[in-house]
């Protein structure tokens, strides 16, 4: 596979705390991988270098044959999608939520997808009037990864957005990102200490004391 994204030496430092030493990573289109690591490590820093949240301090990073500089920023987010473990949702219901992706895009939401992609992670249509206070912690990670994904994106970031779920939810959330990667082709790239989400990984990335290292 070819990589959709490369970094070389990339670094980050917050004055003089070095928080990334020297990342070299080839990330391949359509992979399914894993970045685990111990807390404080730089995992998340790495992932929001990759989403463009926050900026490297040296090195360079392309994405799909281009370096990120040469990206307009808000085109660039929609094809580089990050999932957080505490997602925000807005508005007061679910719909205000679903149709925010149509909105930025000038257009009119489509129901019947939405719906499709509700049932799709276990929610029913009536989901879409639930007042967002009203929502459990897995539905709200749910309706938080169907925002991020109506419009598919190339790249799917996701921040240990199965920790705290139950089994259940867990199981949902596994089945819809098994989709999205062998169906739809989202390269994705989760953060997690689940041994069962790691075993699945088509590679396992780990971040130490902001070192990488990769397994294939």
């Amino acid at each position: 596979m070819n990589s959709l994204i490369s970094l070389e030496k990339v670094n980050y430092q917050i004055a003089d705390q070095h928080i990334l030493h020297d990342v070299d990573w080839q990330i391949p289109a359509g992979a399914h991988i894993t970045l685990t690591g111990p807390s404080g490590g730089g995992k998340s820093t790495l992932l929001r270098i990759i989403a463009a949240m926050i900026s490297k301090t040296s090195g360079t990073l392309i994405f799909d044959g281009q370096p990120i500089e040469s990206y307009d920023p808000i085109m660039y987010r929609r094809q580089v999608s990050y999932c957080f473990q505490q997602p925000t949702l807005f508005g007061e219901t679910v719909a205000d939520n679903l149709a925010f992706p149509y909105q930025i895009r000038k257009q009119v939401m489509d129901t019947q997808r939405v719906v499709t992609a509700l049932n799709n992670v276990g929610l029913s249509e009536r989901t879409l009037l639930q007042p967002i206070i009203e929502l459990s912690g897995g539905e709200r990670q749910r309706v938080a990864l169907i925002r991020n994904i109506l419009f598919l994106p190339k790249v799917l970031l996701l921040d240990e957005v199965t920790a705290g779920l139950d089994e259940n939810n867990k199981q949902i959330v596994h089945a819809c990102l098994r989709q999205l990667n062998e169906q739809d082709h989202v390269t994705t790239i989760m953060i997690t200490h689940d041994a069962t989400e790691i075993a699945a990984a088509d590679q396992l990335a780990k971040v130490v004391a902001g070192r990488l290292e990769v397994h294939t």
